[in-house]
């Protein structure tokens, strides 16, 4: 599989290295989401992002991978524990009732939801970790990083972006699945945090409706 082929048109263009990266990503077989949708999170127009949120990899459930960091297909009704829990946090914080796992609408309301990992073995949590994904992220946030944009980066393996970001449109966090989450998530308000920032920036707020 060509990585470089799938990716975006609009990355191609300010990443000039974005092909000599992902000829680089050898992707062992089985891997998720399928090939379509890996690059799913990098569709939305640069110029349209105000929020991107950083987490760790896909996940390992097949079904539930999609391409969208923390997001599931809108046919799955049942929730995976780390969604349940920025649900929890969501609700908390501004007040969005979730009726679907499906993060779609966040991603047309301006949210990029990036993965520091782009895929995984099925059923193994940070199967493809080291296989190279990480300095392609780490370049995507490099560059985004020079733009009017804010970061919730959840997680170690995305708080390990902080230093590429200016401190102002960065908010940190511990990574919401059940592991973690009752450690600084539950009560952090990052959705709230978020457009502060932005009104900030001068940049209009971000709908978490679902």
């Amino acid at each position: 599989m060509q990585l470089y082929e799938l990716l975006p048109d609009q990355w191609k263009e300010v990443m000039p290295n974005a092909e000599e990266i992902l000829s680089s990503i050898v992707i062992p077989a089985p891997f998720i989401p399928d090939g379509k949708a890996i690059f799913s999170a990098l569709e939305l127009p640069i110029a349209k992002i105000k929020v991107c949120i950083v987490g760790q990899d896909p996940y390992p459930n097949s079904d539930d991978a999609m391409g969208l960091a923390f997001s599931i297909p809108s046919q799955r009704k049942k929730l995976p524990p780390t969604l349940r829990n920025i649900f929890k946090e969501l609700e908390s914080d501004v007040g969005v009732k979730s009726v679907s796992g499906d993060l779609s609408q966040w991603q047309n309301s301006g949210v990029l939801l990036l993965n520091r990992v782009l895929t995984t073995e099925p059923n193994i949590s940070q199967g493809h970790k080291n296989i190279g994904w990480e300095r392609f992220t780490e370049e995507i946030v490099r560059y985004l990083a020079e733009r009017p944009i804010i970061f919730l980066l959840w997680g170690r393996s995305a708080n390990e972006l902080a230093s590429l970001i200016p401190p102002r449109q960065v908010i940190s966090g511990v990574h919401p699945s059940p592991l973690s989450a009752y450690r600084g998530f539950f009560g952090s308000r990052p959705f709230s945090e978020a457009n502060k920032r932005l009104a900030d920036l001068g940049i209009s707020a971000i709908d978490w409706q679902l």
